[in-house]
């Protein structure tokens, strides 16, 4: 069995190529980072550090590494000869990366099976958008007989890593990648550390509304109070306290509109406020409060969940205190922040809450909305 995984940045090392390795899959590495490509190839193994109570050494070897930009043939034949193909480049990446894939699934010779390909990206649905990429890239009208995609939601932190590190991964011990097993029809890819679901959307925005909600929470939070690091942050009472009423509103939709029970989602609750609290991680509130522009986007882990509650009647005022943090988050040197702060600058409030938020007027979140910007707004003119 053959996986080629796209991405070899720390997840597609630490978690989606570590798993697919355990799994019996000799593991391609494709990426356009050349020192990072030429790295791998030069080496015959890596090791990935799960920190925490129980942590673990893995040492992942036997992979092979090619440069999918100017080893773009070698890449494609990979693919080709490949039963899986997952990504792990960031979604608004995945279309620089799908008329690789659609090469290579052209190039498949006839009669192989289906190639199952999983974008395990931080974002709903990230399979959707690399599929749309590849029909639009893929010549010819036998797609759906040679290849077949699939939702996924992954779930496991990992920081930024020791400048030393080179080529080892420091992980969590925590993951999990839950894959929709519908398009398989029965014949999904063995591999032991996914858990197939009949219905992916519970888990995606569980996870959604819950850890990246937390996560970025937690770090607007932080930097508003000075705090380096995500452990620290959320060791901080003050901190805590906003960040489990956000999640205690999340809690409540997730309750509402999956079915879960409230005792499941409190025992989530907690296990993830025990992952951010992990002092073996040594990830800053800088990093995992960057990109406010895209977090802050109507289908992402803040709007989007204080929207449905907002529709629903129900409190969503720690998620509207979690946008505010957000507007005073201002690290040096993130473009997106500077964006936010820009449009701020420019002093309308219902312009700046509908370019950011995507909500409109009618909305019954956008008053609220609004009035937090506006007060962003007159502070800055203050």
């Amino acid at each position: 069995m053959k996986a080629v995984h796209v991405g070899a940045g720390n997840i597609g090392r630490g978690f989606v190529g570590l798993l697919l390795h355990e799994a019996g899959y000799e593991v391609v590495f494709a990426d356009v980072q050349e020192a990072l490509i030429a790295a791998l190839q030069q080496a015959d193994s890596y090791t990935v550090h799960a920190v925490g109570s129980a942590g673990s050494d893995t040492v992942v070897d036997g992979f092979r590494a090619v440069n999918s930009a100017s080893e773009k043939d070698a890449a494609v034949a990979e693919i080709a000869s490949a039963d899986v193909v997952t990504t792990a480049v960031g979604a608004h990446i995945l279309r620089f990366v799908a008329p690789v894939i659609a090469e290579g699934i052209a190039a498949r010779p006839a009669g192989s099976p289906r190639l199952a390909v999983m974008a395990c990206e931080n974002a709903i649905n990230a399979t959707d958008i690399l599929e749309a990429e590849v029909r639009r890239a893929y010549t010819g009208e036998d797609l759906d007989a040679r290849a077949v995609f699939a939702n996924t939601a992954v779930d496991r932190i990992v920081p930024a890593q020791a400048p030393d590190a080179g080529l080892d991964v420091t992980v969590e011990t925590f993951f999990e990648w839950a894959v929709d097993r519908t398009p398989f029809a029965g014949g999904e890819p063995d591999i032991p550390g996914v858990t197939w679901v009949d219905d992916l959307e519970p888990y995606i925005e569980r996870k959604l509304f819950t850890v990246n909600t937390g996560h970025a929470t937690t770090a607007w939070h932080g930097w508003a109070a000075g705090i380096e690091k995500i452990a620290d942050a959320i060791s901080d009472p003050e901190i805590r306290a906003k960040v489990a009423g956000t999640l205690a509103e999340t809690a409540t939709l997730l309750v509402a509109k999956h079915g879960f029970s409230m005792e499941q989602q409190q025992a989530y609750v907690a296990k993830i406020l025990e992952r951010f609290a992990n002092p073996h991680l040594p990830d800053t509130v800088e990093r995992v409060g960057r990109a406010p522009e895209r977090k802050l986007s109507r289908h992402e882990r803040i709007i989007a969940p204080a929207a449905e509650l907002a529709e629903r009647g129900l409190d969503h005022g720690s998620l509207l205190q979690a946008l505010a943090a957000a507007l005073r988050f201002t690290p040096e040197g993130d473009e997106e922040v500077t964006r936010v702060q820009a449009l701020l600058a420019g002093g309308d409030a219902d312009v700046t809450t509908a370019t950011l938020t995507g909500l409109e007027e009618e909305h019954p979140l956008y008053p609220a909305a609004r009035a937090v910007i506006a007060a962003r707004i007159a502070e800055l003119a203050s």
